[in-house]
């Protein structure tokens, strides 16, 4: 089941997110997925785990197990490099062993001081705040990624944690118009306002942390699992699935691409299992009632500043 995007190509409406994957595991998670039946992989330069992720689908390409045209790989341009768009773009497009992206995003709309290609960070000030480059704007960069385009390297852009006024801003100076937004979107932060505004001009919705973001954000960020909500425990007790799928055929149905994570081969299995049930209009309203607008996902802790204020 795939998406067709502004340009005419398909994504997968469901993919896997490798942040937090590291090592032996990402090569065990790579081909497992595939075995499961996954052609989506959503990566980052920010994950500093693409050379990994590199070697697996090699290892994918050579034994047979897929073909290069059967996947939809995704990475992201980090804050960074914004002014290094296309030498970023490499960087990456090496690390993984790839000749071309399928999706390349601006992870988000900030740029800030550059400290090498490929050397992602979020230097903060002598104040403890982001160290926000100001000289960049979204325009510039943006331009830049529409050069990948026209170069090859890349078959579709998109932005990332984008609202609705830098969305549009996009639209209105973009020559390619963004195929992609890739944001937090789950039960508990419905953001229905930005997805129909993204629906409505043609850019794809993906939702990344679609459980939001379960215990691994609960740890970090001491946020609330939509996954223990009851009234999702209760439809996942009616189909006889769990509250992950209940959730991500919620996000489906509204026509979201879902990039959910796990490293472990039964949650691997469980979470593509998402396509013989259909949610009735009344649960999809009633999924849609218990939206407590609870970003899950802070990066505000790590960066001395809420950009989403």
């Amino acid at each position: 089941m795939a998406i067709t995007l502004n340009n005419g190509f398909k994504m997968p409406i469901i993919g896997l997110g490798v942040w937090r994957m590291e090592g032996q595991k990402i090569r065990d998670l790579i081909l497992n997925s595939i075995k499961i039946g996954y052609r989506h992989f959503d990566c980052a330069a920010d994950y500093k785990n693409e050379a990994e992720v590199g070697e697996a689908l090699k290892e994918a390409f050579d034994s047979g197990l897929v073909k290069r045209e059967d996947l939809f790989i995704t990475t992201k341009l980090w804050n960074s490099d914004h002014g290094h768009v296309l030498e970023a773009c490499k960087d990456s497009l090496k690390k993984l062993q790839l000749d071309y992206l399928d999706l390349y995003l601006v992870h988000f709309p900030v740029a800030v001081r550059h400290a090498g290609v490929g050397n992602t960070s979020s230097p903060l000030g002598d104040d403890g705040v982001l160290d926000i480059d100001t000289s960049i704007s979204l325009e510039t960069t943006w331009h830049a990624m529409e050069d990948l385009v026209l170069s090859g390297l890349v078959r579709s852009i998109g932005i990332s944690n984008y609202d609705i006024f830098l969305t549009r801003d996009c639209l209105a100076y973009s020559k390619i118009k963004p195929a992609v937004n890739q944001i937090e979107t789950h039960p508990y932060f419905q953001r229905d306002s930005l997805v129909k505004f993204c629906q409505k001009h043609g850019i794809c919705v993906t939702a990344h942390t679609p459980l939001g973001g379960a215990t691994a954000n609960t740890e970090w960020f001491g946020s609330v699992s939509c996954l223990d909500d009851q009234v999702l425990k209760g439809l996942a007790e009616k189909y006889k699935r769990t509250a992950a799928q209940i959730a991500l055929r919620w996000g489906i149905q509204r026509n979201t691409v879902v990039i959910p994570k796990t490293s472990k081969l039964e949650r691997l299995k469980e979470n593509f299992q998402v396509f013989d049930f259909e949610l009735s209009k009344e649960y999809m309203e009633l999924i849609g009632s218990i939206d407590k607008k609870c970003r899950t996902n802070q990066p505000a802790v790590f960066w001395g500043i809420d950009l989403f204020a």
